[in-house]
Order: structure tokens, then sequence, then C-alpha cells
């Protein structure tokens, strides 16, 4: 099979929201009027990213969700994705199950693939996805404020313990087990929640380093620090709340773990009722962390209001 044949049977479908789509040089787009592009790469390496036997439907699902949620961050609407493949070799059940998954989580979201490229190589996914956010109103890192409350969607953790399962740090039960490997292998990406919060939070940035990581980013951009409660955090049942404050395998997932792809966002206290609002139509828990004061870097606290010390962040490729 060619590379052009490759393309043309497992990633080329028809396009009604794109001027020119696959097959040509470049595509064409038109943004609608009023709105403003938002665009996002993401690259997942074989086994750095992911295990070299993930189900391949599982893993077009995450390829193209990793993306999805940095839209999210931002408030955005997507609208296109180009892909690019390097494969050791072409499998037809392997690109077969792969596209598939790809284009449930694209349809779901109303997303056309425009483009892209394959080549022989080590096994890699890199996706550029592209969305549309009114004029003014995309969601940015920038944006905390000292006051702002902190909040989180979702569950904390269960994608890094998953991941310790499957490197053999714990072994878990079956029903927390297949939770938590479903999180680290077909994340759901938060896209409504982001366009809910354009007009109500002042920041917000996805999850994908670890919760403590990633809020440094706000906190930085921002010129604010913060303060949270560990008791607080949504966390996996498996972590009893009698070792909250002294488990390190529950910190370092919770707090350092990475491969949420929940969002972390700030929003002021007068929107604490609409934010609330939200969970139930959107069926997803959305908890108040901590809140954003003046200063620098986040100091976390205990139940009782202990400073708990936290020796690394988050995942870095080149720490």
């Amino acid at each position: 099979m060619s590379e052009f044949d490759l393309i043309r049977r497992y990633f080329t479908r028809p396009t009604t929201n794109t001027i020119l789509g696959v097959g040509d040089d470049a595509a064409l787009l038109q943004v609608s009027p009023g709105m403003e592009l938002a665009v996002s790469t993401d690259m997942l390496v074989g086994g750095t990213h992911f295990y070299l036997d993930t189900d391949p439907r599982q893993l077009g699902h995450k390829t193209l969700a990793v993306n999805l949620s940095d839209l999210a961050a931002m408030g955005a609407q997507p609208r296109w994705a180009t892909l690019s493949l390097a494969l050791p070799q072409a499998h037809d059940d392997w690109l077969q199950a792969f596209s598939e998954g790809f284009f449930a989580l694209a349809d779901a979201h109303g997303i056309e693939l425009i483009g892209g490229d394959t080549t022989r190589g080590p096994l890699n996914l890199s996706v550029t996805i592209m969305g549309e956010v009114p004029q003014g109103k995309a969601l940015r890192r920038s944006g905390a404020q000292v006051g702002d409350d902190i909040w989180v969607s979702g569950v904390l953790g269960e994608a890094a313990l998953g991941l310790a399962h499957l490197q053999e740090q714990v072994v878990l039960p079956e029903g927390v087990r297949q939770t938590c490997i479903a999180a680290l292998q077909k994340p759901e990406p938060r896209v409504a929640l982001g366009q809910a919060l354009r007009d109500i939070a002042h920041s917000a940035i996805d999850i994908s380093d670890g919760l403590l990581a990633d809020m440094k980013h706000i906190l930085d951009s921002s010129g604010v620090a913060a303060e949270v409660r560990y008791d607080r955090l949504p966390k996996s049942t498996y972590f009893a709340p009698s070792n909250e404050d002294i488990d390190t395998l529950a910190q370092d997932c919770v707090l350092c773990g990475g491969d949420d792809y929940e969002l972390c966002f700030t929003a002021p206290l007068a929107q604490r009722e609409e934010i609330m609002a939200l969970a139930d139509p959107l069926h997803l828990p959305l908890t108040r962390i901590g809140s954003i004061v003046s200063g620098q870097g986040c100091k976390l606290r205990a139940a009782n209001g202990n400073v708990i010390q936290i020796e690394k962040e988050g995942y870095d490729h080149f720490a």
C-alpha cells in the first residue's frame, strides 16, 4: 500500500465546512465573521506518551482528544484538524481501528480532517487542531485575578493511577482499574465546559502535565499566587480519606500525574452559583479547590491548615 493509498483509504472524507480539504498542496478555510482562529498542535510519541501495544481505536481517540482539550481551555469551538503519522509499517487492521477511533471523536465535535502527512518511521502521531472563538472571548492563562476562586472539572489522578497499575507500581481492584485505564487511554475533552466559561472565567488551562505544573502556568502568566486545599481536590475513590495527607502515591497522581485533560480555571466569587449550575447539564463535577492570592507560587494546605511540602510539580520531557 502506497502513502497515497493509505491517505485515500483511511483518512480522506468529504467536507462540508471547508473550501478545499485533503488532496491539494494546502487546505483552504474560511473563518466565520466575528470569530478568531484558535490553533494548537500536540504530538504523541510511541513509547513516551503511550505503550506501543495500546489499542489503536483508543489511540485514535486520544490522539485527537489531547488537542481538543487545548481548544476547550481556550473556550473555542473545534472546526478543523490535520493529522501527521510516522508509522513503522502500514497495517490495515491497525489503520482501520485507529481511523475509526479518530473519526468517532471528530464526528462528535463536528471536526473535519483537512490534511496532514504520512511517513515511515518510529510511531509518532501529530495533530494540529483549529477552532473558532468569538472575538475577544478566548479564555487565556493570563487573566487570573487576586480573589478569584480556583476550580477544576472532573476527577484528578485517575489516569496517573491507571498508568501506575500498568507499570506494576500498584495493583488496582477491577472496578477502579477499568475506570483509571479508561481515563488514561480514552480521555474526554471538556469542550462544552470551555465554551460555557467564556463569559464567566477569568483564566483557564487544561491539565495535561499535572495540576501543580499546569496551574503554575496560570500563576506565572497572571503574576499572582495560589492557595489550594489538598482535601478539597476531587480524587479517585481508591485513595482513602484517612490517607490523603500521607499517601505519596495519592499526592503524586493527583498533583503531578498528568494526563487528566480536565480544566483548571479561575473565576470571581460572584460566579460561584453560575458555575455550579453548569455541573448538572454537563454531567460533570466542578470543584472549588482554592483561591488566587497576591505573591508568587502555590501554597498547598492540608485540612488542618498545615502546609504540605511537595518536591515535584509535574511531567517535563526534558527535566
